[in-house]
C-alpha cells in the first residue's frame, strides 16, 4: 500500500469522478485507475461503485477513507517535523475563524506568517464556533478563532482567552432608534430581528440574554454571515446585535449601546494533542502562550 494510492482514493472520493481526480492529482486517468485497482486487489475489496454516470464509495471505501486521511496527515506531519528539526517550518496550517472575530487581525497575521514561513501551505475556513471546535478536535484544522457566550467554554481542545466584548444594537439609519445612544433589551424585543441560525454560539448568547430577562423576540431572517446581516439591517428588514469590536467595519448602519447587553468571549483554540510545527509557529507569532495548566485544556 502506497501513500500515492491513498491520495488517489481521497481525490476520487472528494470529486466523485476518476476524471476530475486525475486532473487534481496531475496524472492521466488510466494511471490513477490502475493504482486504485491495484490497491483494491491488495485489500480484497472494492472501494468504489462505478457506473457510466456516477462514482461512489462502497461501504469498504467509506471505512477506508478516514484511515487513509490519517495516514497522509501523519506522513505530512513526519516530513514537517524533520524540517522543523533542522530549523525550517514546512507542512500545512489550516486556520478556522468565525466571521466576526475582532481580537486578532487575521489577514495581517496570515500575511506576516507567510512572509516568515513561505514553505507552509496555508488554508482558511470560515464557520460557526461549535463547528470549528469539532474540526480542531478531528484534526481538520490546527488553529481556530471563535466566540462563545460567557456561560460556555471550548471543550476537548486547548484554549486561550483573547478578549471579552459586549454586543451592540445595529439598526438602519432611518430607524426610529437610530439617534438614540442607549437602548434596552426590552425595547429591542419589540423589533423584528436578523440573526445567526438557531443553535449557533452567536445566536445562543442573544437568545439567552432575552430569555434571562423574561423577554420574547421574533427572528425574521436567519443568515450565516455578519456582513449579510448588516446588509439586511441596512434595508430596514430588521435589527441585529453584533460585537462592538466588529461593527466599526460595517457601513450603512447605525450602532447603539445596549444597557443590559449580553457579552461574549473570543478564544483561540488548538488541539490538546501535539501541535504541528506550523501551528506552533503561528501561535508564537501571535504571542499566544501554549503552556497548559493542570486541567489540560486552558492555556496559561
Amino acid at each position: 500500500m502506497e501513500l500515492q494510492q491513498m491520495r488517489y482514493v481521497i481525490a476520487v472520493a472528494e470529486t466523485n469522478s476518476f476524471t476530475r481526480a486525475a486532473e487534481r492529482c496531475l496524472v492521466v486517468q488510466s494511471a490513477l485507475s490502475h493504482q486504485i485497482a491495484r490497491l483494491e486487489k491488495e485489500l480484497g475489496a472494492r472501494l468504489f461503485d462505478r457506473t457510466s454516470r456516477r462514482v461512489r464509495l462502497t461501504p469498504a471505501g467509506a471505512a477506508f477513507l478516514p484511515a487513509a486521511r490519517q495516514c497522509l496527515d501523519a506522513a505530512e506531519r513526519a516530513a514537517a517535523e524533520v524540517a522543523a528539526a533542522v530549523g525550517e517550518v514546512r507542512g500545512r496550517l489550516a486556520v478556522g475563524l468565525i466571521p466576526t472575530v475582532a481580537a486578532v487581525d487575521i489577514p495581517r497575521a496570515l500575511r506576516d506568517f507567510r512572509r516568515r514561513y513561505p514553505h507552509v501551505q496555508i488554508s482558511l475556513r470560515v464557520g460557526a464556533s461549535d463547528e470549528l471546535v469539532e474540526q480542531v478536535r478531528e484534526g481538520a484544522i490546527e488553529v481556530a478563532f471563535l466566540g462563545l457566550p460567557t456561560t460556555a467554554q471550548p471543550r476537548g481542545v486547548t484554549f486561550h482567552e483573547l478578549a471579552r466584548d459586549r454586543l451592540v444594537a445595529v439598526v438602519a439609519p432611518d430607524h426610529p432608534l437610530a439617534g438614540d445612544s442607549t437602548v434596552s433589551l426590552r425595547r429591542l424585543s419589540s423589533e423584528a430581528f436578523v440573526d445567526l441560525p438557531a443553535g449557533t454560539a452567536g445566536r445562543i448568547q442573544s437568545d439567552q440574554a432575552f430569555a434571562a430577562a423574561g423577554l420574547v423576540r421574533e427572528v425574521t431572517f436567519e443568515v450565516t454571515t455578519a456582513d449579510f446581516m448588516a446588509r439586511l439591517v441596512g434595508q430596514s428588514l430588521g435589527v441585529a446585535m453584533l460585537p462592538s469590536a466588529y461593527v466599526p467595519q460595517l457601513t450603512g448602519v447605525n450602532t447603539i449601546d445596549i444597557a443590559d447587553a449580553p457579552a461574549r468571549v473570543e478564544y483561540v483554540v488548538w488541539s490538546r494533542g501535539s501541535r504541528t510545527p506550523a501551528a506552533t509557529a503561528f501561535l508564537a507569532l501571535l504571542d499566544i502562550p501554549v503552556v497548559r495548566d493542570t486541567d489540560g485544556e486552558r492555556a496559561t
